[in-house]
Parts: structure tokens; sequence; C-alpha cells
């Protein structure tokens, strides 16, 4: 069986999150500038067994797609083309920022390391794949 990973993507940086080989536990891994979101996969994915690839959906409150999406689905089309033909699903990450900063806080980190916006978005993809493979276990 082969890890996950997720992305939490964003303009500038994205937020990468794999499982462990069990599917077990999300923890992050790191968090890579968006122009080498596509590279950093394709060297992750040659090095470690990964069989799906879950990348954070930003909705609205109301569950409509977000002005995200327009910079989003450009880029994951392209990621679909480079590593076909493995897997990419979408899963709902809403308030997974609002969720990583709360974490950030109950954890006791200093302020100066929760203002660090790479750090934020580790978190965020990390709580996106924990959420998901809950989300699967009762399937």
């Amino acid at each position: 069986m082969g890890r996950l990973l997720s992305i939490d993507f964003g303009r500038k940086r994205c937020g990468i999150a794999v499982t462990d080989t069990l599917r077990i536990v999300a923890t992050g891994l790191t968090t890579v500038p968006t122009a080498q979101l596509i590279d950093f996969v394709k060297r992750y994915i040659v090095a470690e067994s990964v069989d799906r690839i879950i990348v954070g959906l930003p909705t609205t409150l109301r569950g409509e797609p977000s002005d995200s999406m327009r910079y989003l689905t450009p880029v994951i089309n392209r990621l679909r083309k480079e590593i076909a033909p493995m897997p990419i699903e979408f899963y709902d990450e809403r308030f997974t920022s609002t969720l990583a900063h709360r974490a950030m806080l109950d954890g006791g980190m200093k302020k100066m390391d929760r203002r660090n916006r790479a750090i934020v978005d580790e978190i965020s993809a990390t709580i996106l794949l924990n959420d998901y493979l809950q989300s699967k276990a009762y399937n």
C-alpha cells in the first residue's frame, strides 16, 4: 500500500503532507513554492510509493467554488498530465487554515512562528489529509 499525499494549494506556495505507508496518520512534509510544485511532486512520487494525491478544494461557505479555483485548475490539470495515471482527488478544505492557526495556538507556538505562512500551509495540508483519512475510515 502506498502513501497518500495532500496539497494545500496557494498562489505563492503549497503545503504538502503525506501519510505513513499504512495510511494511519498524516504528517506535514514541507512547503514548496507553487512554481515548483509539479517538479516536487514528480520527484517525490518517484522516490516514494504514492497511490493518490488529495488536493484541497477551495470553496465558499455556501460550498461553491471560490475565486482561487481559477489559479488552482490550470496547475492541477498540468499535474494530472505529468503524473498520469496517478489519481488526483479534490477534498473540501474549508476551515483548514483556521484549524491550523488554532492548533498553533493550542500547541504554544510563539507569535513570530505563527506568522510564518509556510508553517500554516503545511499544517493545513496535514489537517486536510487527516480529515480525508477519517472520512474514508467509515466507508
